[in-house]
């Protein structure tokens, strides 16, 4: 895979509403415009949840990688919207719906770099269900499915 992002997170902020310590996506190396994202999220020692997650062996909650997946999916989204948009499109709310079938088979420790993939496996209406993955390296983080709904609105875009 390219090294040198597609999208950086100046690119990732106007599109997500998330911000530190709750933003879980640095970087965006893939995209396959309505069909693939993959991004990136380099864990690092100092973040919050590290200290009490836990002490002594720090790894990251499994609920932190599901919202990193979920941001990874809401990105698809938003970055396919604003690529193929001959005007600015509207910035719908996104809005985590359901997680399914995940499995965490790796733990995630400070000093990894996570890949976070999002495929859409099914649009109807306003919901999105995706096929998600974390890996670390050739490690297995976290796979399974989510759904993401869009809310027509005025406010801001992803809230994934």
């Amino acid at each position: 895979m390219n090294t040198k992002p597609l999208f950086a997170l100046e690119d990732i902020l106007p599109v997500l509403p998330h911000r530190p310590p709750f933003l879980f996506v640095d970087r965006v190396m893939l995209l396959e415009p309505h069909k693939l994202i993959i991004a990136e999220r380099a864990l690092r020692p100092d973040e919050p949840h590290f200290a009490g997650h836990f002490p002594g062996r720090p790894i990251m909650p499994g609920v932190l990688i599901a919202e990193a997946l979920a941001q990874t999916a809401g990105l698809l989204i938003g970055l396919s919207e604003k690529l193929s948009a001959a005007a600015p499109p509207q910035k719908p709310k996104v809005f985590f719906l359901a997680l399914t079938n995940i499995k965490f088979t790796h733990p995630a420790v400070p000093g990894d770099v996570l890949a976070l993939r999002a495929a859409i496996d099914r649009q109807f209406g306003a919901l999105h269900r995706f096929n998600v993955e974390a890996t670390s390296g050739r490690n297995l983080v976290a796979s399974g499915s989510l759904t993401l709904a869009l809310v027509e609105g005025n406010n801001s875009a992803a809230n994934a």
